[in-house]
């Protein structure tokens, strides 16, 4: 599990000053065809409670997993409800057999997926010796084995795109809201902008204006974060950093037409504010939400 308090960049930036720089980085790590679980908390909270399911989401999935909060989150002084630890609290260890269920098979593979659910079991260390498996860096197929062989290759690629996948109903759902019957103008952002789009959203419905907000929690997306970018003409992304990151990622994860996406960025290393939502926002308000053809 990775924590990534995210700050100014490139290289070392602004190192007081935070930033949401590292979306496309955390998603997507490493060279190849690579996808990770990536979940965003918009407060120290949800710092607490989310570090708590990236462990269970890791094992479980046997996966690289990565927290990515703000510098604004992470130096700041917040008010948040007391932190309460739950003692009956059991860890999601995933797919790992004991020893009375090796005994029962004939051969342990580590990369079979016998359940069809795309994630194999696995085996700790010194509790059966059958649960020894050779492991290597280079290619290999189902059972292990160094190969070269495209097909077997492409399988096990394959799969492991599904499973990570398969992870989007097991990241924290997206929160959403919406007024009564819902408006043509939906706004998505992630993490600590969550606060100033909230501030904003309300001054802007007491002039009358309303809109209607998705927070990203998780990655990959939802089937809830597909529908809503369905069912709004115009979308407004709002992040902080210079390249569209969250913008992009939607435009690659989802069926989201580009028409639709409108981008709000502040890079500029302070927080967020409903000023900086505002301004943003208002241009396209006025707007003709796109009607994209199925």
């Amino acid at each position: 599990v990775f924590f990534n308090i995210q700050r100014t960049g490139p290289s070392t930036g602004m190192p007081t000053r935070t930033q949401q720089g590292d979306l496309m980085l955390c998603a997507y790590a490493s060279h190849g065809d690579t996808k990770h679980i990536v979940l965003f908390p918009a407060d120290p909270k949800e710092c607490f409670e989310f570090s708590i399911q990236a462990f269970d989401l890791a094992e479980r999935f046997q996966t690289p997993t990565f927290v990515v909060s703000d510098l604004d989150i992470g130096m700041n002084d917040w008010m948040i409800p007391k932190l309460e630890w739950d003692d009956s609290f059991v860890p999601d260890r995933g797919k790992v057999l004991a020893a009375d269920e090796l005994d029962k098979v004939e051969n342990f593979y580590r990369y079979l997926d016998l359940d069809g659910d795309h994630i194999t079991a696995r085996t700790l260390p010194g509790v059966h010796s059958k649960g020894a498996y050779f492991t290597r860096g280079s290619g290999h197929d189902k059972y292990g084995r160094y190969t070269e062989d495209s097909d077997a290759y492409v399988e096990v690629m394959d799969r492991l795109l599904a499973k990570v996948e398969s992870a989007a109903d097991h990241v924290p759902a997206p929160e959403i809201f919406e007024t009564d019957g819902g408006k043509s103008v939906g706004v998505v952002s992630v993490g600590g902008c969550h606060w100033a789009v909230l501030e904003a959203r309300d001054a802007l419905a007491a002039e009358g204006i309303e809109i209607d907000y998705l927070r990203i929690r998780g990655f990959p997306f939802s089937q809830a974060v597909e529908q809503f970018l369905e069912d709004h003409g115009t979308v407004i992304v709002i992040e902080q950093n210079r390249d569209e990151q969250l913008k992009n990622l939607i435009l690659l994860e989802t069926s989201c037409a580009k028409e639709k996406l409108q981008s709000v960025r502040y890079y500029g290393g302070q927080p967020l504010s409903k000023g900086h939502v505002i301004e943003g926002v208002t241009p396209f308000l006025t707007r003709e939400p796109v009607e994209v053809s199925q």
